[in-house]
């Protein structure tokens, strides 16, 4: 039986617009009035903030599983300090690529992150130094095979690299993953793993998907999430996470017109 529901955002429960349907939201609520637990895994941090309806979630998991919460608790961290991510970046500075330290929701990076993401004014260029602080997340823009194989080199031996389907190079604490942050929510819910459905498009879903009762991959998702789901479900820009929990958990009562 299942207890919770947890999700990934981008490609996967958000359209590629960024937003979810109303269609979507009935459902979700729908679902959580059956008393089953809502949770989101992203590797998003405070870029969240805005893009879904408040207080439809139960608990959510951020940065690949750096840090999550349950409501506003913070109930899981594994964040790394300067210490050890500014000589890394640095170093890779020095190789010449674009890299940032995602703190609290302000990316110091050495480069203008806005000129990636347009809007995006939450950026201080940084020389990276020892009192910045905890960063939930580092990452770099890949231009170029080679730059994969540079990170590797020269990262501690206590992180670990995951790259995404756009080619960003997300570097984690060893222990930032996104099933270790939904577990740790389950745990705390009194839910066991064999109870949460999970849904997820890219790499950094793929342990999320493995340590879950029932895995389910988006149709457009990498040949590494297919491979562990259970199944598929429709893409995001057609309702996919919806239609799925419509079909299997509400029979047909989410209000698909």
């Amino acid at each position: 039986m299942i207890k919770m529901v947890t999700t990934d955002l981008d490609d996967t429960l958000l359209r590629s617009d960024k937003t979810i349907s109303s269609y979507t939201y009935q459902v979700l609520e729908k679902v959580r009035d059956q008393g089953i637990k809502l949770i989101f895994a992203t590797g998003r941090g405070h870029s969240t903030d805005g893009l879904l309806p408040p207080g439809l979630f139960d608990g959510h998991v951020h940065m690949n599983g750096a840090k999550a919460y349950v409501g506003e608790e913070l109930v899981y961290d594994r964040t790394i300090p300067a210490h050890v991510f500014a000589p890394l970046l640095g170093a890779l500075s020095d190789h010449g690529l674009k890299v940032a330290a995602e703190i609290d929701g302000i990316h110091f990076s050495n480069f203008a992150v806005n000129q990636h993401w347009a809007g995006f004014e939450r950026f201080v260029i940084s020389h990276f130094d020892d009192s910045l602080g905890q960063a939930g997340k580092l990452y770099a823009l890949l231009d170029h095979p080679w730059q994969a194989e540079v990170i590797e080199t020269l990262m501690p031996d206590d992180l670990y690299l995951q790259i995404s389907r756009d080619q960003m190079a997300m570097i984690m604490h060893k222990e930032a993953k996104k099933s270790h942050g939904v577990l740790e929510i389950a745990r705390i819910f009194g839910i066991g793993q064999e109870q949460i459905l999970a849904f997820g498009d890219d790499h950094n879903d793929v342990d999320m998907l493995l340590y879950s009762g029932r895995g389910v991959a988006m149709a457009n998702a990498v040949d590494a999430v297919i491979e562990v789901a259970d199944e598929l479900c429709d893409i995001s820009d057609r309702d996919g996470v919806a239609k799925w929990l419509d079909h299997h958990l509400l029979n047909g009562q989410g209000g698909l017109s």
